[in-house]
């Protein structure tokens, strides 16, 4: 399904959308709009959005960098007629391009750090597009204040760096209009990255929390897009990302990218934390892949920090040396030790902290005065930011402070810089320095202790060094928020907010012997120089190609309105079962074997009445009149509550507990598939889950005839899940020597018995073949759960002699072992929905009524089973060649079954059918009133 793009962004970003739809006869959106404002009109109204399943026009990849500003620096020509533009060498955006394969195109979409005439925008969107290979987004005056400014700086920038809006003065309220600006930046740089987009070739890579939304529209344009995100800042816990009022929307929103990245797991874990919380996902590891199962597709979750340009920093490090500026600064500090801060003037980088550190430092430890100089060089900021006039005047205060009290003639211990310096200049600083001291509070990378290690390495080529001793060792203080902290082992890392611990790790970095100094300097380049910007740009494609390999194999379908849209990847098998066709191949056929979930399916799951309503006893009563079919309920309740519901349909088979129990009609006994009627294993787990029971709050146990189940679906999901996972391995122990299987579920730990089913394998030669024919033994008989083999019949009472999925190998070895011409015995064990299934089809061939119809209808993950042995069963002689199967699942989500209804009321209709359809040939009046 191909969405229609957006009519109204006030709409959208309250979540109002209009109706999807598709036309045959749109045209094809050219790679480069050249007409001005042709962009917005196709969007808006004219044309219907662009489906990827269109060929593509250029054969070869591109990356396309979409990031709130491009790579460029701009500035006005003397003449005051047009604009200059030249790389930004300082962008991490364009060192990237050295991890891309050489033949990989990259065209870069974003807006401008200046304000661009509307009257020069085509002229200035040609020449960048033209030498620069860069598509400029213009936002509107009334838009990028709100955007950025407003939502990006007064809201997601403190929020993901821990500062929560307690009062309008502190952090901001939430303003409405700000995200609707928000929404609408984003919007505009989507149509930006249509123009150049062709969804076949390309991948689409966005950057930083500017653009969280960007992913939505995009993704309601081209549903197999390749298309990754990055976050550059830290990611906050989900107590704290939970306060934001439209947190729902942007994760909904990151989702429909393919990759998630983030700087370290702490980011990443607290995204899979909001992601479990709030939308109920559950991610799993996978050959040391993480990824998150949304709606058929798996998100990718991408851990590594960026890096880097070693080149860069190179040429800076020649550049510095061949300018006066180093020389000056040896002999302003010639005999001094120098510390070094580089940041960002803002509230989160603790530069007062580590001020207040130094005068600690120089308190305690006197020998430092007079000797020891901390450099503190503050940027300025990007933005307006938070309580900056509050931290500018703090800082100087402290400055004086220090100064005044250690100063002493043609000394200060602070020597406080705050303008804009040249990237040579900064290299000469790191050059005096013997540390780098960082105090960020909360920081999502921070890139100066890996430049400054770079930089101390010395020059390749040349005899200037990193010092006068000729000796390669840097020093690195590091706060422990910072993201580069966890890869520089050989730092000291420190609590910034501890003072007086930043203090007497500033005073040993200084103190180190020269030696140890050198050695944790070797340390940290061997990691700089190899996990580079390029290696973290050619990580990141390499999964997004894997992550994104089977997009065209499967369908694709877009639901949901506003940013609850998602796209669902289904097999391309999987359609939506036609009323028509399966009622025409139930008047044709002769033998029927229906089955039936009931919670979720037969009943809403969030139903409050849980007993069958008039309407659907009806229904049942009027299929089961039909002496060809057979009917069963399959569900997980009691069979006292099924009993009680279904008593007015007598001919309705039952299968409780998940098949434990089974009851062909009313007036027949009730069955059990296990030999065993001893449960006293449930004294022994019954305690166990009360001891999890009493520090969990929110779960409960629910006991059942044949099992006992723990559920924490009202517990808190995290420690939920983290208790489930310890009952698990709990019960396993206590319960080892037992019959019984303690498996999870959703939400749940469930302990039931195994059945056992011991079948003679007579007289094999011992062969591949043999084995062939074991194997499809223990397909046919569902042996999923658990096997054993055993020589004879009476070694059942001994230890199996090999348990639980064997391989062809490990058969073979066995057979060997054991007397070949005496029997094998095969034990099955486990209880579940499939094996009902085989049982029933087994048993209507026995009575010579093999099924020619069978329609099989469930909800959860229990009903896959089914799924799973109906679809296998038309390779074994239970099921006839040419019998129609209709195994269907009820939403539209990944399943083993080939067929989807879309909720319960459908589910109900389509029975109606089959009961409009069906023979009843009442043999007595007293049917007749039961059938009513």
């Amino acid at each position: 399904m191909i969405s229609r793009s957006y009519t109204n962004l006030l709409d959208l970003a309250s979540g109002n959308f209009p109706t999807m739809g598709r036309d045959r006869d749109r045209r094809r959106m050219p790679r480069v709009m050249t007409l001005p404002g042709s962009i917005c009109e196709m969007d808006d109204d004219q044309a219907h959005s662009v489906s990827s399943e269109n060929p593509s026009s250029l054969a070869g990849d591109r990356m396309i960098v979409v990031a709130n500003l491009l790579p460029l620096k701009a500035k006005r020509r003397p003449d005051n007629k047009g604009w200059s533009f030249n790389w930004n060498e300082d962008s991490l955006l364009l060192r990237l391009r050295d991890g891309l394969p050489e033949d990989m195109e990259v065209v870069y979409v974003g807006s401008l750090c200046v304000d661009i005439d509307p009257i020069e925008q085509d002229d200035v969107s040609s020449y960048l597009l033209e030498k620069f290979r860069c598509v400029p987004a213009f936002l509107p005056p009334n838009i990028v204040e709100k955007y950025y400014e407003g939502f990006c700086k007064r809201h997601l920038w403190p929020l993901f760096h821990y500062m929560l809006p307690f009062s309008p003065d502190h952090g901001g309220r939430f303003d409405r209009s700000m995200w609707e600006a928000y929404v609408s930046a984003n919007k505009l740089f989507s149509q930006k990255v249509v123009e150049v987009l062709n969804p076949e070739d390309d991948f689409v890579w966005i950057h930083d929390y500017h653009l969280m939304v960007l992913p939505t529209f995009l993704r309601r344009r081209f549903n197999r897009l390749r298309m990754g995100f990055f976050l550059h800042s830290p990611f906050p816990s989900s107590e704290i990302y939970r306060t934001l009022p439209v947190r729902e929307e942007i994760l909904k929103a990151l989702l429909c990218a393919d990759i998630v990245g983030f700087h370290t797991f702490d980011y990443a874990r607290h995204f899979l934390s909001c992601c479990s919380r709030m939308l109920g996902l559950e991610y799993q590891s996978k050959r040391g892949y993480i990824g998150l199962e949304y709606y058929g597709r798996t998100v990718g979750i991408k851990i590594m920090p960026v890096g880097i340009h070693m080149g860069h920093i190179e040429n800076m490090k020649r550049l510095a040396a061949k300018e006066s500026k180093l020389k000056e600064l040896k002999q302003q500090f010639e005999g001094k030790t120098v510390l070094l801060g580089f940041d960002d003037l803002d509230i989160f980088k603790g530069i007062n902290l580590k001020l207040l550190a130094m005068e600690h430092m120089l308190g305690q430890h006197p020998k430092w005065q007079g000797q020891a100089v901390l450099v503190q060089i503050a940027n300025p900021t990007r933005g307006k930011g938070v309580d900056l006039k509050e931290i500018q005047a703090e800082i100087l205060e402290s400055c004086k402070r220090i100064n005044k009290q250690f100063g002493q003639p043609g000394y200060e211990p602070i020597v406080y810089i705050d303008r804009p310096i040249s990237s040579s200049e900064r290299m000469a600083y790191y050059s005096i320095a013997e540390c780098v001291v960082v105090t960020a509070v909360r920081d999502g990378m921070n890139l100066t202790p890996y430049e400054y290690i770079a930089c101390r390495q010395g020059m390749s080529g040349s005899e200037a060094d990193s010092d006068v001793d000729g000796l390669k060792k840097s020093m690195l203080v590091v706060s422990e928020f910072i993201g580069c902290s966890p890869s520089l082992s050989g730092a000291i890392r420190i609590n910034p907010w501890n003072v007086e611990a930043t203090a007497e790790a500033m005073n040993e970095a200084i103190s180190m012997a020269e030696p140890e100094k050198q050695l944790r300097h070797e340390k940290h380049y061997r990691y700089v120089s190899t996990h580079d910007v390029g290696y973290w740009a050619r990580s990141f494609l390499q999964d997004m190609e894997r992550t994104c390999i089977d997009h065209f194999r499967k369908r694709c379908y877009g639901i949901g309105l506003g940013f609850g849209f998602r796209v669902v990847a289904l097999d391309p098998n999987f359609r939506k079962l036609s009323i028509d066709d399966i009622e025409s191949a139930y008047i044709k056929s002769k033998s029927r074997a229906i089955f039936l979930d009931y919670d979720g399916t037969m009943m809403p799951q969030n139903s409050i009445i849980k007993s069958p309503s008039a309407e659907v006893i009806s229904i049942l009563n009027r299929i089961c009149a039909d002496q060809n079919n057979a009917v069963f309920i399959v569900s997980g309740r009691g069979r006292d509550s099924l009993d009680k519901w279904f008593s007015p349909c007598r001919k309705l088979g039952l299968a409780a507990e998940h098949g434990y129990f089974l009851r062909w009609s009313q007036d027949q006994e009730w069955e059990t598939c296990s030999q065993n009627s001893d449960f006293g294993w449930m004294h022994l787990a019954e305690p166990v889950m009360q001891s999890y029971t009493d520090s969990t709050d929110g779960s409960s146990i629910e006991k059942k005839e044949s099992a006992i189940v723990w559920q924490y679906r009202d517990a808190d999901p995290g420690f939920g899940f983290s208790q489930a996972k310890e009952m698990l391995d709990h019960l396993e122990s206590v319960l080892a020597n037992e019959p019984v299987a303690v498996k999870s579920g959703q939400f749940i730990v469930e302990v039931k018995p195994q059945a056992c089913i011991l079948t003679p394998v007579t007289t094999l030669v011992v062969s591949f073949l043999s084995v062939v024919i074991i194997q499809d033994f223990l397909s046919s008989n569902g042996l999923k759960t658990g096997i054993a083999f055993f020589a004879s019949e009476n070694d059942m009472k001994q230890q199996p002699l090999a348990m639980n999925d064997m391989t062809q190998q490990q058969i073979i070895d066995f057979l060997y072992c054991v007397n070949v011409h005496s029997d094998v015995y095969i034990l099955v064990m486990g209880v579940s929905k499939g094996l009902v299934a085989e049982k029933i089809f087994t048993s209507l061939v026995e009575r010579g009524k093999l099924a020619d119809f069978v329609l099989c209808i469930g909800d959860d993950r229990s009903d896959e089973d089914m799924f799973e042995i109906i679809g296998d069963a038309l390779s074994r002689n239970i099921l006839s060649y040419d019998t129609k199967v209709f195994a269907c699942t009820v939403g539209q989500k990944p399943s083993k079954a080939k067929y989807y209804l879309d909720d319960t009321s459908e589910v109900r209709f389509m029975l109606e059918s089959l009961a409009e359809a069906t023979i009843t040939p009442f043999t007595s009046d007293e049917e007749a009133e039961d059938s009513a």
